[in-house]
């Protein structure tokens, strides 16, 4: 009691002393450049809500200030001011205004740079602009988010990899992947055994900013591999201060949106009766079985991370934990991932040796479906029963031979049997890391030696199990089944060695920064793959090794003047054991010319124009990835068991010589490019806009020889030129700044054209091209060119005649070139895969707790040929008269066509190359946050979002988004639903 009243005497006395000291602040903001006025300049009582906003005039007026008060002042494109409130009541406020954004580091090859001193095309996405969502790979997190990249997914397989081109891919057999940089270490994108998409084993949890390098300029410094451009990856890394923790978890559902326009058993069955002869309709069940039903499901997943952070001493230290568990819509396939990353960093000797270590393991687990039973489950016959009596097949119903034996011929297996008689699995580790050295002279602290000492070593092995198979000649094969087994081990060491001079020289306004260095990579892939494992006579080991060795020396010198005027010069000699020793080496130059227009004086008085820069640039690429290892050296392969010459009672092995050519040299691309880097008003809109024309010459091109020429009729060799360009243009806006309310849009958009302009050393006018793009049901058919003056895999087809109801009539064709009949003289080239345009459009609100994220994508002028139509739409396939004892079904299409033969023309009619443009909308996120819930250091966050929401299109197949152009058998790409969940401690 004696207590209480003490404290209730105190409130008593204090209350009348605080209401006294509160008082009322008046002032005026201005932008302390041009002393202006400066309206909505928030202005808030430190740790409170309590605040107001400056008027048109810059004046505001808040009530109820105590003295001790902290008054914040906010505006965006400025720093931002606190100030005490101590006696006055007028406190008037000059704020500075911001350079962050052009302050921004930003990573380029061997070294970092600022945005406002690239001269380069660079780009660098940070991971709070990272597509959110159920997130598997990492370069799904970087979909639609950066001009002139382009990603399409190869499906909705978990963990499916991507199909990645910058600037459209600059060869047409070699390589057109970027080149992908983790932590410093140039990482193998090939496919490692067991992962289809390499980058899967990177958590996207760890991952902190991509930095994307796109014209010569900046690429060049990587020269043999940066034709296609380079994408870095940056991880996470250690903080100052007390250890913090992270922990995110995330559970999605995964649904199909819909499936293939297969006939219903219904239509099926009124098909069959009006077109089928009498043994056709004999064999028609009773069932209604829709097979596509039978072999989709709901998929789930779930995300777990853990991640602390902090410092200890002299180090900074971040780790984690991730898990991950996707089980697809395709039955059977799913994929499980461990991750665990530590990045260690230390400074010392008085600041001079700063050391970096960093390192990622990962252990996959996958199980794969066999995706030919999504083509089943469109031609399976839906009156038939998923399972029989008969358990010689694993009591599955199938089409079976009169004498009992598997497979009737030209029957197609059960679909759901394809997927559960089948265990294909593989089990793969992966770790890639690197420690990396930087001293700073003591004897002259200018001068920087840098040693990054990396590697990605890999080792996978997986078995594929077949029971009851189906396709064997007898039943007693079909119940030995199928069993097969691989391992591989993949090895890539790297060691980088620069020294970099970075000075000042006040005396005539200058800077100079120049590096000069080594790289040495060594790749070796070895294994074997063992088929027929239970089959002994059969058995068959193929086993492999494989070493690849680049080195390479480099130099950059970058020079300023007066920091407006800024010169990046980069020289580049790669060597690659790929090819033979007279053409070992290649030199990749650059050079790139910087104007900070904004920083002279004539621009000093342009109060809306807060950044303006001119960037031009040319260089050289260069290109060797062939896929081959040793395509220039001659080789001999070893024959297997089965051919082997014998020799009265032995049996000797032979050798045989491999093709090469010796003549193969490096592929070189040269690029020009213009750019314009802008911001108005305080950068609240920025942007950029570039220019660009590339050409390759000695393309790395797969031609036909002429007979005796060499030891195979067809190789690698350097003939033709391909030219690319295209304009690119990124626009961000911070459209609404307020106390509450964020509100940013970005918008990115590219067009892109690219032309073959030679092919062979004497291009004819009647050379057709080089053939591409098979397809099924045309056997040795291609449906694309590559041909000069064209795209690369333009569409090479028939031109459909049709009536005046405008349907197609089947085996009339234009005759094109009128010489009175239809031959291969009157395919013509229609239309490409690649779009013309393609966009990008992001939203970015926040609204006190609450933050909503959107992001559409859209592709304008892509073409798609529709081979599920073309091979499951005309009669002979469903009713075919040379398989007497089979029926299959169709899709809807053969509804419409009322095609009945399937002869070569037909499948290339350009009735099947259909426009495939779309608008996407990729992603919608909500999330709130409730704050510090369980302590004050604490932070809890939700969010719910959904992908693969929406697509506009009038192509008439499952999805228009095919990456060869080429839609048949495609894993349908679920729409996923996520909620998930964000724990700070």
């Amino acid at each position: 009691m004696k207590n209480f009243k003490f404290f209730l005497f105190n409130v008593l006395l204090l209350v009348p002393i605080l209401m006294f000291g509160q008082q009322t602040i008046k002032g005026t903001v201005v932008e302390s450049k041009g002393n202006t006025a400066l309206p909505g300049v928030g202005v808030i009582i430190k740790g409170t809500v309590k605040g107001t906003s400056t008027d048109f005039d810059g004046n505001y007026t808040l009530e109820n200030v105590k003295p001790g008060d902290v008054l914040v002042f906010s505006y965006i494109g400025f720093y931002t001011q606190e100030i005490t409130v101590g006696e006055t009541t007028t406190i008037n406020v000059s704020l500075v205004e911001s350079t962050e954004s052009l302050d921004e580091v930003v990573i380029v090859g061997y070294g970092v740079t600022t945005v406002k001193d690239a001269t380069g095309s660079v780009t660098s996405v940070k991971a709070k602009d990272l597509n959110k969502g159920a997130i598997v790979s990492p370069d799904q997190m970087l979909t639609g988010k950066v001009a002139g990249v382009q990603i399409t997914s190869g499906g909705g397989a978990p963990g499916s990899g991507s199909t990645i081109r910058i600037r459209g891919g600059a060869s047409l057999n070699a390589s057109n992947d970027p080149l992908f940089i983790i932590d410093g270490v140039p990482v193998d994108k090939e496919g490692i055994a067991g992962i289809r998409n390499p980058l899967n084993t990177i958590n996207p949890n760890d991952i902190e900013s991509y930095t994307i390098l796109k014209d010569a300029s900046a690429t060049a410094i990587y020269g043999s591999r940066a034709s296609n451009g380079v994408i870095i990856i940056t991880t996470k890394k250690g903080s100052d201060g007390d250890i913090q923790g992270t922990y995110s978890s995330n559970f999605s559902v995964n649904t199909n949106i819909e499936t293939v326009d297969a006939l219903s058993a219904d239509q099926f069955r009124t098909y069959v009766n009006e077109n089928g002869i009498p043994s056709d309709i004999a064999l028609l069940g009773n069932e209604n079985t829709n097979w596509q039903n039978e072999i989709f499901r709901t998929g789930y997943g779930t995300n777990h991370n853990l991640s602390l952070n902090g410092s200890s001493g002299a180090f900074k230290f971040r780790t984690s934990l991730g898990y991950t568990n996707q089980t697809g819509t395709l039955k059977t396939s799913k994929l499980e991932r461990g991750t665990f990353a530590v990045s260690i960093g230390t400074v010392l000797l008085d600041e001079h040796l700063k050391i970096d270590l960093n390192t990622k393991l990962s252990l996959i687990n996958n199980r794969f479906a066999d995706t030919g039973a999504i083509g089943n489950a469109i031609s399976f016959d839906p009156t038939q029963p998923v399972y029989s009596n008969n358990p010689t097949y694993g009591g599955y119903f199938e089409w079976l031979q009169e004498n009992g034996n598997p497979q009737a011929v030209g029957a197609p297996r059960n679909p759901l049997a394809l997927l559960e008689l089948r265990n294909d699995e593989s089990h793969s580790n992966r770790s890639i890391g690197n420690i990396q050295f930087d001293y700073k002279m003591h004897f002259l602290p200018e001068l920087r030696a840098n040693l990054n000492l990396g590697y990605d070593i890999s080792s996978s092995d997986g078995d594929n199990t077949i029971f009851n198979s189906a396709t064997a000649k007898t039943a007693e094969l079909a119940a030995l089944g199928s069993i097969s087994h691989f391992e591989q081990d993949k090895k890539n060491i790297l060691s980088d060695f620069y020294l970099n001079y970075a000075k000042d020289i006040d005396a005539i306004n200058s800077s100079i920064d120049f590096m000069v260095g080594y790289s040495y990579q060594n790749f070796k892939n070895e294994g074997f793959d063992k088929n027929n494992i239970q089959d002994k006579t059969l058995t068959e080991l193929l086993d492999y090794y494989n070493e690849l060795n680049l080195q390479s020396f480099f130099g950059r010198l970058k020079y300023s003047y007066a920091d407006k005027y800024l010169l990046t010069l980069t020289y580049r000699r790669d060597g690659s054991s790929r090819f033979s020793k007279s053409n070992r080496w290649g030199n990749f130059p650059s050079a790139a010319f910087a104007w900070k227009i904004y920083e002279e004086p004539f621009m000093k008085n342009a109060n809306a124009v807060s950044n303006l820069k001119l960037r031009l640039s040319w260089g050289i690429t260069g290109q060797q990835d062939v896929g081959d290892y040793y395509p220039a050296i001659a080789t001999y392969l070893a024959s297997t068991n089965t051919a082997q010459y014998q020799f009265g009672s032995s049996y000797i092995t032979t050798f045989r010589a491999q093709p090469f050519n010796s003549t193969l040299k490096w592929e070189e691309t040269e690029t020009y490019n213009a750019g314009l880097d802008f911001g108005l008003f305080d950068n609240v809109l920025s942007g950029s806009v570039d220019a660009y024309f590339r050409k390759t010459k000695d393309l790395l091109n797969f031609i036909p020889f002429p007979g005796g020429s060499s030891l195979s009729n067809a190789g690698n060799a350097n003939i033709g030129k391909m030219e690319n360009k295209g304009i690119e243009l990124t626009l961000n806006t911070k459209a609404i700044r307020t106390e509450d309310l964020n509100l940013d849009f970005g918008l990115n958009f590219t067009y892109n054209d690219t032309e073959i302009t030679q092919l062979t050393t004497n291009d004819g006018p009647d050379y057709e091209g080089v053939p591409v793009g098979g397809f099924d049901g045309g056997v040795g058919n291609t449906i694309q060119r590559h041909t000069v003056g064209y795209d690369p895999y333009s569409f090479f087809v028939y031109q459909q005649v049709y009536d005046a109801n405008g349907k197609p009539i089947e085996g009339v064709y234009v005759d094109r070139n009128n010489d009175g009949i239809i031959s291969n003289a009157d395919r013509y080239r229609y239309q490409k895969p690649t779009a013309d345009y393609t966009l990008g459009f992001t939203t970015d609100l926040n609204y006190k707790n609450w933050n909503f994220n959107m992001a559409w994508r859209a592709n304008i002028g892509n073409y798609v040929y529709n081979n599920v139509d073309s091979a499951k739409g005309f009669r002979d396939q469903l009713l075919n008269p040379g398989f007497p004892n089979v029926i299959e079904n169709g899709v809807e299409n053969i509804l419409e066509s009322g095609f009945i033969n399937g002869g070569a023309e037909r499948y290339l009619s350009d009735y099947y190359v259909q426009e495939a443009s779309f608008v996407k909308l990729d992603n919608v996120t909500v999330g709130y946050n409730f704050g510090s819930v369980f302590g004050e250091s604490s932070n809890l966050s939700v969010s719910g979002s959904a992908q693969n929401i929406l697509t506009i299109t009038d192509y008439e197949g499952l999805d228009p988004e095919v990456g060869n152009g080429i839609d048949f058998n495609i894993y349908p790409r679920p729409r996923i639903y996520m909620i998930g969940v964000n724990l700070n401690f």
